[in-house]
Order: C-alpha cells, then sequence, then structure tokens
C-alpha cells in the first residue's frame, strides 16, 4: 500500500479561501476516488496561510477495472453515428453486439478486465480537482493563465516514495518544498508525509490547523489562569487567526490605562475586528487594558509586543479624541447633516429616511400603545451618530454609538437604548429588542427598508440579496413574534407607501403591498423550519392565511404542531378527511351553505349546530382568541360526525336531500380550514 502526499505552494491565502479551499478540495477528491473505485484508508487535508496540502494513505499501486457492458447508439441509426461510437471506445465493429432492454434494443461492447496503475488516476483526480475549486476571489498573474487565490508557487507531489510527474498550468510539480522565513530560503527533496512534517517543523511551521488551535488555546487558557483574566474569547477570530499563523506564538499586551475611560466597544472593536487580538475580561467581566497578541514567531526581545501595543494605543488616541468630540456634538442639530449621507440612491438620504420614520412612528405608536411624543424623538436621532467621526472609523459601531452621545446628552435610557437596539436583531441567534420603544423603532426602520425597495423593484431573489432584505424580514417578524405583539403590517405598509409618495420617490412597482405580505409569508416558513414544525403543517397554515397577523399565524402552527400528535387531533382530523373524501368525489360545486329546512334526521340537527357552534368561536375579537381552546372546541367534532356517518345515509335517493347533506359536509370542511387548511397536512 503506498501514501500519496500533495502540497499546493501559494502566496499568502486569506482565512476564509484557505477554509473554503480545503473543504471543497477534500470533497472532490473524496467524490472522484469513489467514483474510480480507489480504495484508500484515510484521507486528510491540512492547510496554512501559504500551503494547501493533501494526505492519502493505504492506496494500492495497482486497480483492477472489471469488465463492463456499456451501452451505445439505437439499432437502426445512420452509420455516422456507429462509426463514432466505435471510434470513441477504440474497437472494431466486430466486438460489437446487440442487446435488447426495456427502451428498446441498442449496440453494445464489452470492455475486457484490466490492471492500471493509481498514480494514473491520481494525476487525473487531482487536475480535475484542483482546476474545479471555486474560488470567491482569485487572481491571475504574471503572463499565465492560472487562477488560484493567490499566486500558485510549487507543487510537491509524492507517490509510494516516489515524484509524481505532472503539470499544471506553467508549473509542473516537484519532489521538494520550500521554506522561506527571515529571509532565507531552503528546498528540501521529501519522500513522505512524516519526512514533510518534520521537516516543516523543524522550521517552525505547523501545518495542522487543529494543531495550531490547539496550541493557540492552551496558552490562553495558562495565562489566564495565571493572571486571573476570564478564559471566553471569540471563537470565530480564533478560528480566523489560526489561519494566519504557521507558528503560534501568544503574547500578553498592555496599554495606558487612561483609555478605558472610553466605551469598552471602542477598544473591543479596536482590537478585536481591526487589530485581529483578543481582549481580556477580570473576573467580574470589566474589560481591562490588557489583550493577547498570536504572533507568527517568538518574541524574546519584546520587539512584537512592544510594536503591538504602540499601534493599539495610536488607535485608541484617535478614539478617545474622537469620542471627546463627538459626545458633545447635539443629536438633533446633527439630524440636518443626514442629509449629506445617501440612503439609497433611488430611495434618497438618510435624513428622508428618518423623517419616513418619524412619520411611522404615529400610527404604530397609537396600535400598540406607546408614548409617541417619546418613538417620535427617537426615530429623529436613531441614525444622528451616523455624522461622527467616530462612527466614520467604527462603522461597526453605528447605533452603539448614538446610545452613548444620548446617554452623554441627557436622553432617558429607554430613549438611548432605542438608538442602539434598533438594528437588532443582526442574525439569527442575535437577541431582539425587547423594550417598546426599542422594538417600535426596530419594526418600522426594518418595514421602510422592505417597503422602499419593493417600491423601487429592487426585489430579494434566491441568489442576490445585496440590500440584506432577507433579515430584515425574518428580524421584524422575530420581533414581532418574541414581543408577542399583534400589528396590522399591510395598514403600516400601506402608509409608509404614501410617505414615499409625497417624498416624490418613483415608483416601479404598483404591487408592493402584496409582494411583500408575500415575502413576509416566505420569510414566516424559515422561522417555522427553525421551530421544527413539519412542513406539511407551515404550507396548510401559510396556504390559508389571507390576513397580516404574523403573530396569529406562529400560534397556530405552534399549536397545531402539537395537537396532531395526540389522539384528540388524531380524531379530528380522521372526521375531517372523511367528510372531505366525500365531498371531493362530487363533480357538481358544493358551497357550504346548507338549508336547515331539508333535515330529515335529527343527526343532521346536530351536526349542524355543532359546526355553528364552533363558528361562533372564531368571530372572537383578536385580542380575545384563545387558539388553544379554539383547537379544544373543533375536537368535540368527532362524536358529531361519527354518529352522522353511522346514522344519516349521504347518498339520499333524494336529490335536494342528498345536495342538502353534502353542503352540510362542505360546511364542516370550511369552518376547519379557516384555522388551517386541513387539505394540506400530509396523509388526508
Amino acid at each position: 500500500m503506498s501514501e500519496f502526499l500533495l502540497e499546493l505552494y501559494s502566496e499568502e491565502i486569506p482565512p476564509q479561501l484557505q477554509i473554503s479551499a480545503k473543504n471543497q478540495l477534500k470533497e472532490l477528491i473524496e467524490n472522484l476516488l469513489k467514483e474510480e473505485s480507489i480504495k484508500y484508508k484515510s484521507l486528510h487535508l491540512y492547510s496554512s496561510p501559504t500551503r494547501l496540502i493533501v494526505l492519502i494513505k493505504d492506496i494500492p499501486e495497482r486497480i483492477k477495472i472489471a469488465a463492463k457492458e456499456i451501452r451505445g447508439p439505437k439499432v437502426g441509426v445512420i452509420e455516422d453515428v456507429l462509426n463514432s461510437f466505435v471510434r470513441a471506445h477504440n474497437v472494431s465493429k466486430k466486438e460489437i453486439f446487440q442487446k435488447e432492454n426495456e427502451k428498446g434494443k441498442f449496440y453494445f461492447i464489452k470492455t475486457k478486465e484490466k490492471e492500471i496503475f493509481s498514480k494514473d488516476i491520481l494525476i487525473k483526480i487531482i487536475l480535475n480537482s484542483i482546476s474545479s475549486l471555486n474560488w470567491k476571489k482569485s487572481m491571475r498573474w504574471s503572463d499565465n493563465n492560472l487562477i488560484w487565490g493567490r499566486p500558485l508557487r510549487s507543487i510537491l507531489a509524492i507517490f509510494n516514495k516516489k515524484h509524481l510527474s505532472f503539470s499544471y498550468g506553467h508549473l509542473r510539480s516537484k519532489d521538494s518544498t520550500i521554506v522561506e522565513k527571515d529571509l532565507i530560503t531552503k528546498h528540501k527533496k521529501i519522500r513522505n508525509f512524516s519526512e514533510y512534517q518534520s521537516f516543516l517543523k523543524d522550521n517552525k511551521i505547523i501545518i495542522d490547523q487543529d494543531e495550531r488551535r490547539k496550541k493557540i488555546l492552551q496558552s490562553f487558557i495558562v495565562i489566564c489562569k495565571n493572571k486571573n483574566f476570564k478564559d471566553n474569547f471569540s471563537t470565530q477570530l480564533l478560528e480566523e487567526v489560526t489561519n494566519i499563523v504557521e507558528d503560534p506564538n501568544v503574547l500578553v499586551v498592555d496599554f495606558d490605562k487612561k483609555y478605558l475611560e472610553i466605551p469598552s466597544e471602542i477598544i473591543v472593536s479596536t482590537l478585536q475586528s481591526h487589530q485581529r487580538y483578543f481582549p481580556l475580561l477580570d473576573s467580574k467581566d470589566r474589560l481591562t487594558n490588557y489583550f493577547l497578541v498570536v504572533a507568527n514567531k517568538t518574541d524574546s526581545k519584546n520587539l512584537i509586543k512592544e510594536g503591538n501595543k504602540r499601534v493599539v494605543e495610536a488607535r485608541l488616541s484617535d478614539a478617545k479624541f474622537f469620542w471627546d468630540k463627538d459626545k458633545s456634538k447635539n443629536l438633533i442639530k446633527q439630524i440636518g447633516k443626514l442629509k449629506k449621507i445617501i440612503f439609497y440612491d433611488k430611495l434618497g438620504t438618510i435624513y428622508d429616511k428618518t423623517q419616513r420614520l418619524r412619520n411611522l412612528a404615529s400610527p404604530i405608536s397609537d396600535e400598540l400603545n406607546i408614548n409617541k411624543e417619546k418613538l417620535q424623538v427617537a426615530a429623529s436621532i436613531s441614525k444622528s451618530d451616523l455624522c461622527s467621526d467616530l462612527v466614520g472609523e467604527y462603522p461597526e459601531l453605528q447605533g452603539v454609538m448614538g446610545k452613548y452621545f444620548a446617554l452623554a446628552q441627557g436622553f432617558d435610557n429607554d430613549l438611548a437604548n432605542a438608538v442602539s437596539e434598533h438594528y437588532l436583531p443582526v442574525g439569527i441567534s442575535s437577541p431582539v429588542p425587547k423594550k417598546p420603544i426599542s422594538y417600535s423603532i426596530s419594526i418600522i426602520d426594518k418595514l421602510d427598508s422592505l417597503v422602499g425597495f419593493f417600491l423601487i423593484n429592487e426585489k430579494p431573489t434566491s441568489s442576490k440579496d445585496p440590500f440584506a432584505l432577507r433579515r430584515a424580514a425574518i428580524g421584524l417578524l422575530r420581533i414581532v413574534i418574541e414581543n408577542n405583539l399583534t400589528i396590522k403590517l399591510r395598514d403600516l405598509i400601506s402608509f409608509s407607501i404614501k410617505l414615499f409618495e409625497e417624498q416624490n420617490i418613483e415608483i416601479k412597482n404598483i404591487n408592493a403591498e402584496k409582494e411583500l405580505l408575500d415575502y413576509l409569508k416566505e420569510r414566516m416558513k424559515n422561522i417555522l423550519k427553525e421551530k421544527n414544525i413539519k412542513i406539511d403543517i407551515i404550507e396548510a397554515s401559510i396556504n390559508s392565511h389571507i390576513g397580516d397577523n404574523f403573530l396569529d399565524l406562529y400560534k397556530k402552527n405552534i399549536l397545531i404542531n402539537k395537537y396532531i400528535s395526540k389522539d384528540i387531533g388524531k380524531n379530528t382530523i380522521s372526521a375531517y378527511k372523511r367528510a372531505a373524501n366525500i365531498v371531493e368525489k362530487e363533480d357538481k360545486e358544493i358551497t357550504g351553505r346548507p338549508d336547515a329546512v331539508l333535515f330529515r334526521q335529527d343527526e343532521e340537527k346536530i351536526l349542524f349546530e355543532k359546526i355553528n357552534d364552533i363558528r361562533k368561536a372564531f368571530t372572537v375579537k383578536e385580542d380575545k382568541k384563545n387558539y388553544e381552546n379554539l383547537l379544544i372546541k373543533m375536537s368535540e367534532i368527532k362524536p358529531f360526525t361519527d354518529s352522522f356517518f353511522d346514522n344519516v345515509k349521504v347518498n339520499d335517493e333524494n336529490n335536494d336531500i342528498k345536495n342538502n347533506r353534502l353542503e352540510l359536509l362542505k360546511m364542516f370542511c370550511n369552518t376547519f380550514n379557516n384555522f388551517i387548511n386541513f387539505s394540506k397536512l400530509e396523509g388526508l
């Protein structure tokens, strides 16, 4: 059994491109090995900033290819087609034969069993795999046509301790690897993976990303334990840093304590987002003036440590200057400056948006019984921090800085928090705003964006969503659901459309209101799937939902999902199923309006009365509806339908009586479909 080693050596590739390329390459090679029926013990992929490495263990040197029949063209085709088939498989016409299957009579050839060298197939697999990589960002360099994430410099290929020779673009594979460190270049001939890994380790290069991550984490834990810091780190940043170093060495660095006076979010953003450093918290979760740096080599003379300290303090000095200057700028007076910031060229400026939000604050405050004046102030200043130098330098802190500015200028906590929280949620697992002022501003902000882009007909598609409207829609729905809000979105959308019209925005989509409500329904499906609601229940509820009460829709799904798994639910569904099957067999139109005068048996009258009793439960006002009680009420139908089916002949000889009984059953089905479309549930 043989070992195969491939190294693709390039200039430094960014972390996300590395991870993507490694995962893609593993899947491509696995699939092609399976396709070629090559057995192997294990396949490992490793990556570092400059290397993408493939290791396949225990591959046989030779592979037996079993004999097989290959189907050709149908018997009776023109001679040229048959000749093409013969040439393609390098056989003579004497070797073809005819065979019939369920699709007709065809020409076939039978290949002979043969043995081939694994290395020949490996070359084909590797070339197919690396040329199939889909780089999110790629480069073409020099005067060649090769495309790679960053310029590809060298290819090492070893099979069974020997050089595996092939070409990829302008590069020929070699039997040696390269190390370039500290202005010194080393070349080393390689015979196997063990030799290769040892050579790189001797030169301070760890190719196994799991080993690098483990080394970083162990250093973090030791440092935190010794200095009494909390070992709580961003896993996303850890993953990124793991893929930008080859020999991780963790350093503890500090900065001047005076910078702790500025908001902690600025410091964290400086360290984490701008420098890829790890902030440190004390045992009480307070930010300290220490941070961790993952360097790519040891720092015996503290040069790296001092350099990083200077960089961080320079950035924090700028941030403190901006903070001292910006916090005193009146947020109300900053509103006018928003006229210089474009929201979107077809939807006006940020100032235009804040004016729409201020106007939208009126109907939503009436509906949710919130202080209108306070909400209008929050809407007006919600974007004022975008004018600040701090947000210009730290755009990821929009809203957060607005909150600090508001507090510094004497606005109350609810209003200040609304400025920060109206951007929430920012992702699937992100929390939603919970205070009335905050969630109201968040709803109208998201709604304004959705309405605007739908009006100018720049809607999201399955492949493109440049304005993050999908996230806005899901965020809006989550706020409604998680705050238990009954809100008339249709009215708000209609009001919002008028505001755009008043600002003379060019309307390109007259169906925006309907399309946006339909889009929200589609996004609701995503939320319900996350809650493990059965697909047929989701489709049944969405199909029957004609209103704009999405809390209502959510509650129905949660309840019906529990309901149909219990006997009470199964019995109700079986009653519906029996009635629906009878009605569906009829060709004639049945409306569901029986005539009580035509009832001949008590069972008909009693069922009719029970259906009407259930229908009354549907007429309760929105704020007093209890869907659990309604489902219990609906489940009372089973004994009445059983009695009806046991004692009443639906297909009566009298056509009027027969039709009236069908109308009664249709009335039953229609009533239940007011809850959700029961006919869409699986098994019905």
